[in-house]
């Protein structure tokens, strides 16, 4: 096995590592500690708020 194919399979683990690690945030920023939505908590909050406007 030469140089650059260790280079070759260790650059590999480092992006898969980066790309794992990078979903996983996005996916952890979408949920509060409770483990509820933030975007549904967000749009029922405006809902809740446009319907006692309107009364």
């Amino acid at each position: 096995m030469s140089i650059g194919d260790i280079f070759y399979m260790g650059a590999m683990v480092v992006f898969s590592f980066m790309t794992f690690l990078i979903i996983r945030g996005n996916f952890q920023r979408k949920f509060n500690d409770k483990g509820e939505r933030l975007d549904l908590i967000e749009k029922e909050r405006k809902e809740k708020h446009s319907r006692e406007k309107k009364d």
